[in-house]
């Protein structure tokens, strides 16, 4: 059994993708306000919104508890309108050794998708896959899209 591994969701999304990537990119405070039973808080902890190298921990809830996860923003790219947080702190990195969270918004047209990619190190066999980490961020997204269709 690997303890590397890859896991990969593309959901479409009727809303603005290009909102998406704002809103994950400059304003992931908001998200909380967009699903409210999921997120409790996103603070910004060290630099700015928006930028290489900058430090936010989140308050949410995971299988029925409440839990905090701190990430460093690794990498922007506007053209594929991606980021990346590398998790540096928090209850993710009790079972996994590494954790990068990679969200990529894609838009064609009226067509817009959202994927999420989560790259991680277990730290042992025992770990299970996040799947059921992937199934809240799924669900998230899907919140986030109803917040927009709403407004």
């Amino acid at each position: 059994m690997s303890l590397s591994g890859t896991l990969v969701k593309k959901i479409t999304v009727l809303s603005d993708g290009d909102v998406f990537h704002d809103i994950f990119r400059n304003r992931p405070h908001q998200i909380s306000e967009m699903s409210p039973d999921k997120i409790k808080s996103v603070n910004l902890h060290n630099g700015d919104w928006g930028t290489l190298g900058s430090v936010m921990v989140s308050d949410f809830y995971h299988d029925g508890k409440a839990k905090v996860i701190k990430e460093e923003v690794v990498a922007i790219d506007e053209e594929k309108k991606l980021v990346s947080t590398k998790v540096i702190g928090g209850d993710i990195l009790d079972t996994f050794k590494s954790f990068l969270i990679t969200i990529q918004v894609e838009t064609k047209g009226d067509e817009n998708s959202v994927t999420w990619t989560f790259t991680y190190e277990k730290l042992n066999e025992k770990v299970e896959d996040p799947n059921s980490l992937m199934d809240l961020v799924v669900n998230i997204t899907k919140d986030m899209e109803k917040h927009q269709l709403a407004n």
